[in-house]
């Protein structure tokens, strides 16, 4: 565990943090920040070799190999890992990538059903079978990367800022939820311009999460900057 700088352990020690798409750049680098702050780290991913790949970083990372974009698969995840490490704290959803250009002819069915899947399915899926972890932790927190073409979207992007928009409207949903239930939990849209070369931000972001009370940053929008 890491003492924080004034001697105390930082506020997210002992917390239990899935992590899903925990095999990116992204997520390697917010299992490892959330890891040396003391957190237990449950790391979700598609491929097998480079979650063991994420173990040899993280050597106290529990990982899981699912489908994300299959409710009855997550639903299984969920009761597998409250069986073996107890209730989660916090969702890190990093599951995502990008398609797009060509303008608006460029817009095809093909990509928009890899965007829906990989952008909003799997959040949706997520959210849902850990939900009432969420709510029933005193410190619950749910964190999504989104895009700063919801702002502004051009042609070229539409596929991929509407995916975006959804998944920030579906976690502004969750948040909503949190404060009706009074939960002290949080949900937080990070955004970026493109997220290579910000893992390290969003790392240290995401693990300071927990150094706030919920009610301050429940369905606030962050943007990260280099």
């Amino acid at each position: 565990m890491v003492d924080g700088p004034t001697g105390s352990a930082p506020a997210v020690a002992g917390r239990t943090v899935l992590i899903a798409g925990a095999t990116s750049a992204a997520g390697l680098a917010v299992a490892g920040a959330l890891a040396a702050g003391g957190a237990k780290v449950i790391a979700v991913g598609s491929n097998a070799e480079r979650l063991a790949g994420l173990r040899e970083r993280v050597a106290d990372a529990a990982t899981y190999v699912c489908d994300l974009q299959n409710l009855d698969a997550v639903t299984a995840l969920a009761d597998s890992v409250r069986a073996e490490h107890g209730p989660i704290d916090g969702l890190i959803h990093l599951v995502g990538g990008w398609r797009g250009g060509g303008g608006l002819a460029g817009q095809t069915d093909e990509d928009w059903a890899f965007l829906h899947g990989h952008v909003l399915t799997t959040l949706r899926n997520t959210t849902r079978a850990f939900n009432q972890d969420l709510v029933a932790s005193p410190a619950g927190r749910l964190a999504i990367v989104s895009s700063v073409s919801v702002d502004k979207p051009a042609p070229g992007g539409a596929n991929y800022a509407t995916a975006k928009a959804a998944a920030e409207t579906w976690t502004r949903a969750v948040g909503r939820g949190f404060e009706k239930a009074d939960a002290g939990a949080a949900a937080v849209i990070f955004v970026v311009r493109a997220l290579e070369g910000l893992e390290g931000e969003l790392a240290a972001a995401v693990a300071g999460l927990w150094d706030v009370p919920g009610a301050s940053v429940n369905n606030s929008r962050i943007p990260l900057v280099a």
